[in-house]
């Protein structure tokens, strides 16, 4: 793959695993709402806790490629797959309960480590997401995901900024989350599978 593939990639996959996030920092903002230094509380913590998330991912992924045999690497696919259809049962159940974003904020005070423990909460599932895609890449794509998604924090924590003042924003971005989501990681487990020959595919 070239960097543009990875690239286009790693935006598709950082917007739906952390759109929910839009949602949280827009409550934080909320809370920090006439206080200096809010965005930069806000900024700080998101770093220090998807920073969390994305080392953890990189050393388990580095991890699987030293000590799997390179056949195996392809079947990390099932991960996500098995994520996605979690996901969209869940949906299908009406049983998915994440849409409660105020009571991660509630009772939170505004510091940039609070900040980064709803974070890294928020989004540690996001790992076992990032782990095969970072597994089957190699060192290179592993670099150009980590370079997208770092740029990609300071995107969202503006997103964040600017659904905090505009709700009927944060309510459409609610709504379509927990559709896009399971789609996208379905979708991302059967590419994994089928480009690494999984299954003999």
């Amino acid at each position: 793959m070239d960097i543009l593939t990875w690239t286009l990639q790693a935006i598709g996959l950082f917007m739906v695993t952390n759109i929910d996030d839009i949602i949280v920092l827009s409550l934080f903002y909320a809370r920090g709402a006439g206080q200096r230094g809010t965005t930069a509380k806000i900024l700080a913590g998101q770093y220090l806790g998807f920073g969390a998330i994305l080392a953890a991912a990189v050393l388990v992924a580095l991890g699987a490629r030293t000590f799997l045999p390179e056949e195996a690497i392809p079947y990390f696919g099932l991960i996500p797959l098995a994520l996605g259809l979690l996901a969209a049962w869940r949906v299908w159940r009406s049983d998915d309960d994440d849409d409660d974003d105020e009571g991660k904020v509630s009772g939170k005070t505004l510091s940039v480590l609070t900040i980064a423990a709803v974070t890294f909460a928020n989004g540690g599932d996001n790992i076992g997401v990032y782990v095969p895609v970072f597994a089957t890449v190699g060192t290179a794509g592993i670099v150009a995901y980590s370079i997208v998604f770092l740029a990609l924090v300071a995107v969202l924590v503006a997103a964040a900024r600017f659904v905090a003042t505009r709700k009927p924003i944060a309510e459409v971005l609610e709504r379509w989350e927990h559709i896009l989501f399971p789609i996208v990681l379905i979708g991302l487990g059967i590419a994994i599978l089928v480009e690494g020959g999984a299954f003999g595919l």
